[in-house]
C-alpha cells in the first residue's frame, strides 16, 4: 500500500499524531494534503507522512510553528535544482543553525531526564 494516497486516519496511526493535530497543522500552513478524494476528503502521501513526521519531530524540542514554517521552507527550497550558489549556501546556513538549536535542546533534554531519574532514584532508595 506504499504510495497509495492515504486518508487521514492511517497518516495519524503512521505519525503516531492525533487527527486534531494534524488538522491543526494543516490549518497553519504547514503541511497540505496533496490529494483530495472523490467525496472531498484529504489524501496524503509518504511526502506529506515525512513533512508531519518532521514537524512531529520539532514540538518537543520546543520550536515555534513560525519557526518550524520557516525550516521547512528552507528544506523545500534546498531542494530546487535552480537555485543559486549564493541562495543554497543561505538556506544551508539556515537550516545548519535548526540542527545545532536541535542538537542543544537535546543536550538540555537529557540533562532533565538524568536529574528526573536521580530524583526517582533518590526517592526509591528512601523507600528501601
Amino acid at each position: 500500500m506504499a504510495g497509495e494516497p492515504m486518508q487521514i486516519g492511517e497518516v495519524a496511526a503512521r505519525t503516531e499524531l492525533s487527527l486534531r493535530t494534524i488538522r491543526q497543522y494543516e490549518d497553519s500552513g504547514l503541511v497540505v494534503p496533496s490529494a483530495s478524494s472523490e467525496g472531498g476528503f484529504p489524501l496524503y502521501t509518504d511526502a506529506d507522512v515525512d513533512r508531519l513526521m518532521v514537524i512531529g519531530r520539532m514540538k518537543p524540542l520546543g520550536f515555534t510553528i513560525d519557526e518550524t514554517r520557516d525550516l521547512l521552507a528552507a528544506v523545500d527550497r534546498l531542494a530546487d535544482p535552480r537555485l543559486t550558489p549564493a541562495d543554497r549556501s543561505t538556506l544551508r546556513t539556515r537550516v545548519r543553525h535548526y540542527e545545532q538549536a536541535a542538537t542543544a535542546r537535546v543536550a538540555e533534554l537529557r540533562a532533565q531526564l538524568t536529574r528526573a531519574e536521580d530524583f526517582a532514584n533518590s526517592l526509591r532508595e528512601r523507600l528501601g
